[in-house]
């Protein structure tokens, strides 16, 4: 993952075009809404739900009491109700924005763009906090600043032609992930960096559903 690292937008680009081209094409002939959850689940399957589970993760430790604790409860695979609750809020929130454009063309520019900038929020992520775990994938991520600004690069070539604005969505998001994973445990895991895409995928898709 590592030497790959800056490619990782355009991995994003190619899942996040699947994803908008199934929205738009089964919107043809199902409800919108139906055409949206369908195609969130092959963005799913084309993921392993890798996002999704950091965000559960990391909303199942939103009730630690300590950082120790924290990082005991998103080492547990067991998905608790916070993590419930995160997952149908977002995917909710997701499927709602992708109906809203999924009539329309722009839904597959929409759905690039919002899969190039989440991706390079995690890269950015990853070379400026330290990892606050000693093993496991998260620690073994490291990325070079070079890396992280080739995808923060490629991100906005991939997002700018669709709606300029989509970039300082992401950039907001990046900026909040970091300032939270930095106060509240004083660094990254593979859990927060997967939380931090998943939710700056659906805040750019929401973001193009007002925009576009």
């Amino acid at each position: 993952m590592s030497a790959g690292a800056a490619l990782f937008p355009a991995v994003g680009a190619a899942v996040g075009a699947a994803v908008g081209g199934a929205a738009y094409g089964l919107a043809q002939a199902v409800p919108a809404l139906a055409a949206a959850g369908a195609a969130l689940a092959v963005g799913a399957l084309l993921t392993g739900a890798l996002h999704l589970d950091g965000l559960a993760d990391c909303a199942d430790a939103l009730a630690a009491r300590s950082r120790e604790a924290a990082l005991a409860i998103m080492h547990d695979h067991a998905i608790g109700t916070y993590g419930a609750v995160a997952l149908v809020l977002d995917l909710t929130v997701k499927a709602a924005a992708l109906a809203a454009l999924a009539g329309r063309g722009a839904v597959v520019l929409a759905a690039l763009a919002a899969g190039a900038l989440s991706r390079a929020v995690p890269v950015a992520l990853a070379a400026t906090l330290p990892s606050v775990r000693t093993d496991g994938a998260g620690a073994a991520f490291t990325v070079t600043p070079v890396a992280a600004c080739a995808a923060a690069a490629l991100a906005a070539a991939a997002a700018a032609p669709v709606e300029p604005w989509l970039i300082a969505v992401a950039g907001i998001g990046a900026a909040a992930a970091w300032l939270w994973s930095r106060r509240w445990l004083g660094g990254r895991t593979g859990d927060t960096l997967g939380a931090a895409a998943e939710l700056t995928e659906t805040a750019v898709l929401v973001a193009a559903a007002a925009l576009l």
